[in-house]
């Protein structure tokens, strides 16, 4: 089967079990669910908030079990009220993920630890399944393209741990959502594909080398997101489903059909945007940096269009605050005033990003106050709307 057939295969079978119920027929679902008429909902309510990337909240533990880091995290965002974090719900390099072949008690017992901590601070997770792109068909021996193939020992594994993890976590009030992957389309379709095939790192157990059969294509990842989406629903009708994705890039559809590097129409970037969160996926995902303030105003009408609520799942800015806070203010105001749904500063307690790193006592603090305030202000015109007159 090829993978343009096999998309469209899951895809229909996608679309079947996006039927089940959800939004406004389910006010008591745990986490985050659409309404039937696009609006993100909590609690049956509609919702509206700006969280934080946590990373390495779980991997990091996963990794060390001595490193309980994510308990005094989540502590402090709670104090910050920041209500919920998107995390990496695996290890990004397959040696670090072989506990949950190997160890899957121990592995499970690492993540409970996580969920638990989570649920008594009161912080929502959005955890991404499978954040790497190499990661789980290094692990079972074939090359990045067979996410494309719904019959590959890639989408095997994948349905095994959504299984195992949806089902694990399904009533916990802290999931608020589940997420596929990091930004899966950014390396969709390259003229210059060649150059951008995933690592080899031996040593972390990726493949010895890559070939072409490394490279992907829009029609790969497509289906990739519709297998994750459809097997989510088995287990979890109603919390939202995110692709994960970054915004396209500026000349993706040209990327796509004509392997240039010619940029894209405003249709274009409609076309591709909506393309890469197809149904049963509920929310569109898109990460803004540097001068993407007008993509999240232009990303905002398309998605209310389409009925789907927009998910900013990155946007920030590097260095102190000096060099940092106009670029992040801007991203932050068209946050705000398009009235994204949800969105999610990048990143809190990573060290190893220091220009990016936000905690509550470092120098680039001033990010996580402004979300606090801004959050304050969401939750204040929510309320104003929801009263009875």
């Amino acid at each position: 089967m090829t993978a343009a057939r096999a998309f469209w295969l899951v895809l229909a079978l996608g679309l079947l079990a996006a039927r089940a119920p959800a939004g406004d027929a389910v006010p008591a679902a745990l986490g985050l669910s659409v309404r039937k008429d696009g609006v993100l909902i909590k609690d049956g309510r509609p919702y509206r908030a700006i969280g934080v990337n946590y990373f390495n909240a779980f991997c990091r533990h996963l990794k060390d079990p001595q490193d309980t880091g994510f308990e005094a995290g989540f502590k402090a965002l709670a104090e910050a009220k920041i209500p919920f974090v998107r995390m990496m719900g695996c290890a990004f390099w397959p040696t670090e993920q072989k506990p949950y072949q190997e160890n899957k008690e121990e592995f499970f017992r690492r993540f409970d630890a996580v969920v638990k901590a989570a649920e008594q601070h009161g912080i929502g997770l959005i955890p991404s399944l499978f954040w790497n792109v190499a990661t789980v068909p290094d692990l079972v021996g074939e090359p990045v393209s067979e996410w494309g193939n719904p019959q590959s020992k890639t989408h095997e594994y994948m349905r095994a741990y959504v299984k195992d993890v949806v089902t694990r976590y399904k009533d916990s009030p802290a999931i608020w959502g589940w997420e596929f992957g990091n930004e899966f389309n950014l390396g969709a379709n390259l003229p210059n594909a060649a150059q951008h095939r995933p690592q080899v790192v031996p040593q972390l157990g990726t493949a010895k080398s890559r070939s072409e059969k490394d490279e992907w294509t829009y029609e790969i990842v497509r289906a990739a997101f519709a297998a994750f989406a459809a097997e989510v629903r088995r287990y979890d009708p109603h919390r939202v489903i995110s692709t994960g994705d970054s915004f396209p890039r500026d000349c993706a559809w040209h990327n796509w059909k004509e392997k240039k590097w010619t940029k894209d129409t405003p249709e274009q970037f409609a076309e591709m945007l909506l393309g890469d969160n197809p149904d049963p996926v509920s929310i569109v995902s898109a990460h803004a940096y540097g001068d993407e303030a007008g993509r999240i105003r232009q990303a905002g009408a398309i998605t209310a269009k389409a009925g789907k609520p927009l998910f900013v799942g990155e946007f920030g800015a590097p260095g102190p605050q000096e060099k940092s806070e106009k670029e992040f203010q801007a991203l932050l105001k068209a946050v705000e005033e398009t009235e994204v749904p949800l969105a999610a500063l990048w990143v809190y307690d990573f060290g190893h990003q220091k220009d990016w790193c936000v905690t509550a006592a470092n120098e680039r603090s001033y990010q996580l106050r402004a979300i606090s305030a801004a959050n304050e202000r969401i939750r204040a015109a929510l309320s104003r709307r929801t009263e009875p007159k």
